[in-house]
């Protein structure tokens, strides 16, 4: 692709008003005969057109409309050298333009000659001489037919956005006009943290129509964005595309300075942290930025697509609602990441994954009475991977269901296993993703476990977290209502860390309430935090509530705890997760110590 500053304002122009700007289009004409040409050309003046491109040489006519690229071809069929009917062939047997919009003007009136143009791709027909009322006529139309065409090829039939094909031509432009002109293109990749859970959870409804109001809020923080308004050639509807189901671009010719795209990534990113309304439910979502410019960070435009999307994945793994400039370890840290994935998918069949159980005690006594069991993987001899790493991946894989699954009969396995060695009356807790609760299966997985190891439901407890909760509370409360009626114990875990919301334990049926370890960690020392405890542990107990605080590493804080009625504490001033052989020693030392009391 070649061209110059004129060329780059049109093409810019033409992408701002879109495919209806019928008038703006590039008409081509193939005729030996100039005259013929001219007065078509007059006639088509009248009517508003202007962008034309006049051939009278068939042997360059192929090759100019390659170059030229012309919205519709008014071609003539009987031409010395080279017929009509063979540039029409070239023109059907080309990727680039096998489906461009060709009129074909011809005096002869014999139905053969008709079919055959046709039968080689004609979009229409006219004879010659050529009625100038008709043309204009025939020219709207396919016009019309071509506008409409490009709309859905090149654009996101929910948002009216640019889709990733139009997307990718903007870019190219931009990166041909940016080695002309020794400049760069910023490219900001979007995706939006949660998308997959609200589709999820409320329908595939709710989560189209948050996308569309994502991109309306999008378009406006770009609209109103003095950074970017600076460009002449900006427009935000162009430079702002959908390139996926959950994530949108922004293409910034011209703009490189770090602190601009740092600004302009944080607008877009405070815009997508206030609610979305979703018929009757109120989300919120946050949005991970990735940010990568050519020529500094790639050489093609497929290279900054991946680099800016590796950019992205990287400020997912920070924490998300962040954004990321696009740097070499990145690129190692991406590439880390895709061999991670690859070996996360075979490490149930590797037998790499396997359960470490953490004690939990009686607050007044420090009698064992229960364990979590907490999932580990093992990706190499001595190597582990954080659960803060791999269990988020597994989510965005879709292999959270199956590894869930299998937690659930491994902890039924293993507790079956230590009844009969003589621990029967403790108690298990495993967590469970908001994943495997929109899967229906976790009831079922459950009985199913407990019936064939021969477990009592009652000792057995099932985690979530408020985050769960989010969103469809009708089909949340119906499958956690499906937990309870397995007879297993629902638990709130980290109660407090995420929308705190005091309806949640009003609305759903829960047994017991966990305390986050944030609280706990400045209990001794920290007033409010104490203060916050206090209140939960009244709270949940004026409602039935037992309380479990985890994260306890120090004497001190079991000591409050107690004071404070707090009914089961787990963490590190007790123990560790453990194996389950080391977790029977533990159980083993636990009972000779309250013996010899």
């Amino acid at each position: 692709m070649s061209g110059n500053r004129d060329d780059e304002v049109k093409y810019w122009s033409q992408m701002r008003q879109g495919a209806g700007a019928l008038k703006n289009a590039s008409i081509m004409m193939v005729d030996d005969e100039i005259l013929v040409m001219e007065v078509l050309k007059a006639l088509l003046q009248q009517q508003g057109y202007s962008n034309f491109t006049l051939v009278s040489d068939s042997k360059l006519a192929f090759d100019t409309v390659l170059d030229q690229q012309p919205d519709v071809l008014l071609l003539d069929l009987n031409m010395p050298d080279v017929s009509g009917f063979d540039i029409l062939q070239q023109i059907r047997n080309h990727s680039a333009t096998q489906f461009m919009a060709v009129i074909v003007l011809t005096s002869a009136t014999d139905s053969e000659t008709k079919l055959k143009a046709l039968e080689l791709g004609a979009t229409d027909f006219l004879a010659k001489p050529v009625d100038g009322s008709e043309l204009a006529l025939r020219l709207r139309n396919t016009l019309a037919v071509k506008a409409y065409q490009d709309q859905l090829a090149y654009y996101d039939g929910l948002t009216q956005l640019p889709n990733r094909r139009l997307f990718l031509d903007h870019l190219h432009w931009a990166i041909v006009c940016a080695q002309r002109d020794n400049e760069s293109v910023a490219m900001l990749l979007i995706s939006l943290d949660r998308y997959s859970t609200i589709r999820d959870t409320l329908g595939p409804n709710a989560g189209d129509s948050l996308v569309a109001q994502v991109s309306k809020r999008l378009v406006s923080e770009l609209r109103s964005s003095d950074t970017i308004s600076q460009s002449s050639l900006f427009d935000e509807r162009n430079h702002l595309a959908r390139i996926s189901p959950h994530e949108f671009s922004v293409l910034l010719p011209g703009v490189s300075q770090v602190e601009r795209l740092s600004s302009v990534a944080e607008r877009l990113r405070s815009a997508l942290n206030a609610s979305f309304q979703l018929d009757e439910n109120e989300v919120y979502i946050s949005g991970s930025i990735g940010i990568a410019i050519y020529p500094y960070d790639a050489k093609s435009a497929e290279e900054l697509v991946n680099n800016a999307s590796a950019a992205t994945a990287h400020a997912k793994a920070q924490g998300r609602d962040t954004h990321q400039f696009y740097s070499y370890e990145i690129d190692v840290a991406s590439k880390q990441r895709l061999s991670l994935e690859t070996s996360l998918r075979k490490a149930l069949e590797r037998e790499e994954l396997f359960l470490n159980f953490q004690p939990q005690v009686k607050a007044t006594t420090g009698q064992l009475i229960g364990a979590e069991a907490l999932l580990r993987w093992e990706i190499e001899p001595g190597q582990l991977v954080s659960p803060a790493i791999f269990i988020p991946l597994a989510e965005e894989l879709g292999l959270i269901s199956e590894i869930g699954e299998w937690v659930i009969y491994q902890t039924c396995s293993q507790a079956a296993q230590w009844r009969q060695q003589g621990l029967d009356q403790l108690r298990y807790s495993v967590n469970v993703s908001g994943y495997q609760l929109n899967d229906l299966r976790v009831p079922t997985v459950l009985k199913q476990a407990l019936d064939e190891f021969r477990l009592p439901a009652g000792q057995f407890t099932v985690e979530v977290t408020e985050s769960v909760l989010l969103g469809n509370r009708a089909k949340a409360r119906e499958l956690l209502s499906q937990v309870k009626c397995v007879g297993a114990r629902l638990s709130i875990d980290d109660f407090g860390t995420d929308y705190a919301s005091l309806s949640y334990l009003r609305d759903f049926d829960f047994d017991e309430l966990k305390i986050d370890r944030s609280f706990i960690r400045d209990i001794t020392h920290n007033k409010q935090d104490g203060a916050i405890v206090r209140a939960v542990i009244g709270l949940a107990h004026s409602m039935g509530l037992k309380v479990v605080a985890e994260g306890v590493e120090e004497l001190p804080q079991a000591n409050l705890l107690n004071e404070l009625k707090c009914d089961v504490i787990q963490g590190f001033y007790y123990a560790k997760p453990m194996s389950p052989q080391a977790f029977l020693d533990y159980w083993l030392e636990n009972k000779k110590e309250k013996k010899s009391v």
